[in-house]
């Protein structure tokens, strides 16, 4: 693999997937990573890593969606591999505003498996990074293969479902070299405040109210963004083309006891002034439509064919997590204010 195109590299896991891999000495090739840079989209995770890894890192500016601007770049840096991560992902705002889910998660892969298919002769692989909310939900017992079919509830899941299907209809039509993975819900350093485990972070170190969903029983399984990250690079180089890979954490827990936990290491960690219980900002709201009972999933064939497993568990995954949020107040306050598009204009002349 000697030119890598990651879409979405700014984002949550695509940022810890480059920052992974540069520091592989089993991957000895060259990186492209483009981003919209869209609210999630930060070039500033990535300020260290253009100076570090000069000639073996490009970033480019640009949409998946714009095919043109897409097949300049496959032409220009001959790239052989895609990782695309880029999709917009929050349920609840594709609840509120579908449309730009549809567009870019379904449309923006299509525009790329085209350009790989066009490319054929010179792809080695792309690989689709997708989600366990494809499945739907699960009741209280059992866990999800990868035969287990599709059974999206929101307009995010459905998105995700169809690219899915896209590329695997590209495989199977083109004989285009494809893998697929399937993860649970991932926490870690550099993610999004909206997602769950930051927001309830931040909010409770600034002694604001922790809104819980419903009673707080909804399960998930919960997956260090590292561990993601060496697991999809075990099954860019050990995968079978045309299959699909489940990724869990085995670790399942209610979103309640996913609150407590955080409240209990922070305050720990940076104990409340006066001392107390950041528990007692917890607050249970209106439970939002369509909400999965239980994701749980079963990674057998993963640990199967690649060896993989996960190396944090969720106490030291979320120690590392919540220290990260700590140490980098800076990058937080830039994020929440909106404050990080002008520095990275300022930084990058965008």
């Amino acid at each position: 693999m000697k030119a890598m195109l990651v879409t979405g590299g700014c984002g949550f896991i695509g940022t810890n997937f480059i920052r992974y891999l540069l520091s592989k000495s089993d991957f000895t090739g060259r990186i492209v990573n483009v981003d919209k840079l869209t609210y999630a989209g930060n070039l500033e995770n990535m300020t260290e890593i253009d100076k570090k890894f000069i000639g073996r890192y490009k970033f480019i500016n640009a949409d998946i969606c714009d095919s043109e601007a897409m097949s300049e770049l496959f032409e220009k840096y001959k790239i052989d591999t895609v990782c695309h991560f880029a999709a917009e992902s929050h349920v609840d705002r594709s609840i509120a505003e579908p449309d730009a889910f549809i567009k870019t998660n379904i449309v923006g892969t299509f525009n790329l498996i085209e350009l790989v298919r066009k490319h054929k002769d010179q792809m080695l692989l792309f690989h689709h990074v997708s989600t366990d909310e494809v499945y739907g939900a699960l009741g209280p017992y059992g866990f999800f293969t990868e035969d287990t079919p599709y059974n999206p509830s929101s307009p995010y899941s459905a998105s995700k479902a169809s690219s899915d299907h896209l590329v695997r209809a590209y495989h199977k039509t083109y004989g285009i070299p494809v893998t697929i993975s399937n993860c649970s819900n991932n926490y870690g350093p550099y993610q999004f405040p909206e997602k769950l485990i930051p927001m309830m972070i931040l909010n409770a170190l600034e002694g604001k109210s922790l809104p819980v969903y419903g009673d707080g029983r909804n399960v998930r399984d919960w997956l260090y963004v590292e561990d993601h990250c060496s697991a999809i690079w075990e099954i860019m180089k050990k995968g079978r083309r045309g299959q699909t890979y489940n990724i869990g954490g085995r670790c399942e827990m209610y979103n309640i006891d996913v609150v407590r936990r955080i409240c209990d290491l922070l305050d720990e960690l940076n104990p409340m002034p006066g001392g107390g219980s950041r528990r007692g900002l917890i607050t249970f709201v209106k439970d939002r439509p369509g909400h999965d009972f239980r994701y749980a999933i079963d990674f057998n064939k993963l640990r199967g064919e690649t060896g993989w497993e996960p190396n944090e568990s969720f106490e030291t995954g979320m120690r590392k997590t919540i220290q990260w949020y700590l140490d980098n107040q800076e990058w937080v306050s830039r994020v929440r204010t909106g404050e990080y598009m002008s520095w990275m204009e300022q930084q990058y002349n965008l």
